[in-house]
């Protein structure tokens, strides 16, 4: 475990899964906090809880960072306190499931709202905001599914692509600013009970390239602070982002959209129409 004292974190998507994992692991390191995520309920239970157990600070907004206004009302309170961070973990993301032809407009829409126009607002106004001087982290969430075509999850998996190729470029440009950028890139994680539900029905595939929640939020600190580009949890998965450069991404799209097929029918539970 990397050991950095004193750091100030803001933390995107903070009251889900991997958010509330990776605040827990700040948290425990000593760093203080601040967090922000859409849901005031969950933001308010993982503050006291945070408290409670480590004795940090953690100051918490709601905010709905798919909005500039919203956007802009947080960090007026940020400028009023002058707050300034050595470290943005950019969590907040949003996923559907299923054809793109059967969803509302707007729900598609609403993957490249959040998981790009979202996460490129507030990593501009955050880097405004570090501490000068001293060394500064970003660390992104894209996916295992960025590396391939993936029907059925296309706009999600073209979403985290744009994470991946914005976020690698990215990390070029700043280090003249001492800045370093780490792209997580995960298969499954047990965020939610309807995450829990679709890695269940990928069957074998889908128990083998998840990996366990808490280990992954460590060693993703620990990477950024190493200043690590690019972070895939497990073995297996590092090895299948090899195997999808090495085949026609054709191929690739025709041999996912088999297996996606038959695992939403199953976790969906809807009839082959739909899907």
């Amino acid at each position: 475990m990397e050991r950095c004292f004193n750091l100030n974190v803001f933390i995107t998507g903070a009251s889900g899964g991997l958010g509330r994992a990776l605040a827990v692991e700040c948290a425990k390191r000593g760093y203080n906090l601040f967090l922000t995520d859409v849901d005031e309920d969950g933001l308010s239970s993982i503050k006291r809880g945070l408290e409670r157990r480590f004795n940090v600070t953690a100051a918490t907004c709601v905010s709905d960072l798919t909005s500039p206004q919203s956007v802009d009302e947080m960090l007026a309170i940020l400028d009023k306190h002058k707050l300034r961070f050595d470290m943005l973990l950019n969590i907040a993301g949003l996923d559907f499931e299923g054809s793109f032809i059967k969803r509302e407009r707007e729900e598609v829409v609403k993957i490249a709202t959040v998981n790009n126009a979202a996460t490129l607002r507030i990593t501009h106004a955050i880097l405004s905001r570090r501490k000068h001087g001293s060394r500064f982290f970003i660390v992104f969430v894209s996916s295992l599914a960025s590396m391939f075509p993936i029907p059925l999850k296309a706009a999600y998996a073209a979403s985290k692509r744009f994470i991946l190729d914005f976020s690698t470029s990215l990390n070029q440009e700043l280090k003249p600013l001492n800045a370093s950028v780490l792209t997580l890139c995960p298969g499954g994680l047990a965020t939610t009970p309807e995450v829990v539900k679709s890695i269940e029905a990928q069957g074998l595939w889908g128990g083998l390239t998840t990996n366990p929640l808490e280990l992954v939020a460590c060693r993703t600190l620990d990477k950024a602070l190493k200043g690590s580009c690019i972070y895939i949890p497990g073995l297996l998965n590092r090895v299948l982002s090899l195997i999808g450069k090495a085949i026609p991404r054709q191929w690739v799209a025709a041999l996912l959209y088999k297996r996606w097929s038959n695992a939403q029918k199953q976790w969906l539970n809807l009839p082959k129409t739909i899907l």
